[in-house]
């Protein structure tokens, strides 16, 4: 129990959640400087003394306009992190994110490029450490639904499209942010896959699932391969969160006889939302994650529809 006149000596820590969407963040020593930091939906403050668990350090995030991308690039910002807004097509969303940033005092920019062509990968890499002396942090992100057809009617340009986001994409960022971070002998890389690349029931996502898989099974190649550079490789596996990509294209119907699915098959009987994943992503960005590589985490809720229990 803390005796009175010791307050200049401790400092206290106190979180809370008020809703997935909603919470207030107080830190700061007894008697000093505290600050309040409050976020309601996309709105970001930041108090001007904080120190965040990635203060500093440059992030990309591909894929960053909406969803988790969105999610992910707010809580790393928010974190001090300097964050470069990745986007294929949605400018005005980036720019969204990327005010949303800057309005709070912190640094942001958006990139347009389809991670899939390597080209425009290595020119995003480039104004990244050009504007920001390097990166630090890269979460592959960038993903994309198709091909949600019975097995004899899949149509190989939409396996093409998702090979090359889902794979190509994520290799092709490595192979660019990987000599600056082996360079410093630092850096974390978190990929985002799937439950669905360890093997969910959910019918009529064989192309998502295969390529997903794919992003794990490299996951664990690419920490072999950079772990001797200090480089941590990470994969957070996503459960059915909900986004715009969930529920585009299916009529309010589907909507809500998918959600009822997802509800009947996830222990915490709830979908997910974009911020339950950016906050695991931010403990892989942080050093918190120091001693953790090679790993793939489910956040799930609870998954229980899994096709086998083999590997």
């Amino acid at each position: 129990m803390m005796k009175r006149g010791t307050e200049n000596r401790s400092h206290y820590r106190i979180s809370f959640w008020l809703t997935y969407n909603s919470f207030f963040h107080i830190i700061g020593p007894f008697k000093s400087e505290c600050f309040l930091f409050f976020v309601t939906g996309d709105k970001l403050m930041v108090g001007k003394n904080r120190v965040g668990r990635i203060e500093g350090l440059s992030a990309i995030v591909t894929g960053g306009s909406r969803g988790i991308g969105r999610a992910t690039a707010l809580a790393l910002a928010r974190e001090g992190g300097k964050v470069v807004v990745n986007y294929r097509e949605q400018a005005k969303d980036a720019e969204e994110v990327v005010s949303i940033i800057e309005k709070a005092g912190g640094e942001a920019f958006p990139f347009q490029a389809d991670v899939g062509m390597r080209g425009a990968v290595n020119e995003m890499v480039a104004e990244t450490v050009k504007r920001f002396g390097g990166v630090d942090i890269l979460v592959n992100n960038a993903g994309i639904g198709k091909g949600g057809r019975p097995l004899l009617e899949l149509k190989e340009e939409d396996f093409d499209a998702m090979v090359d986001t889902h794979v190509k994409g994520t290799l092709f960022c490595v192979q660019a942010v990987a000599p600056h971070m082996m360079k410093k002998r630092n850096g974390k890389i978190v990929n985002i896959s799937s439950v669905a690349g360890i093997g969910t029931a959910l019918a009529q996502t064989t192309l998502y699932a295969v390529t997903k898989g794919a992003m794990i099974t490299l996951t664990k190649r690419l920490a072999l391969e950079l772990g001797p550079y200090d480089i941590k490789v990470n994969s957070v596996a996503p459960g059915h969160i909900l986004t715009d990509m969930t529920i585009m294209g299916r009529s309010s119907a589907e909507v809500k006889e998918r959600s009822r699915y997802f509800e009947e098959h996830t222990m915490l009987r709830r979908e997910g939302v974009p911020e339950d994943i950016a906050r695991v992503v931010l403990f892989f960005a942080s050093d918190d994650a120091n001693f953790v590589t090679g790993q793939v985490l489910s956040v799930d809720g609870g998954r229980t529809d899994f096709l086998s229990h083999s590997l």
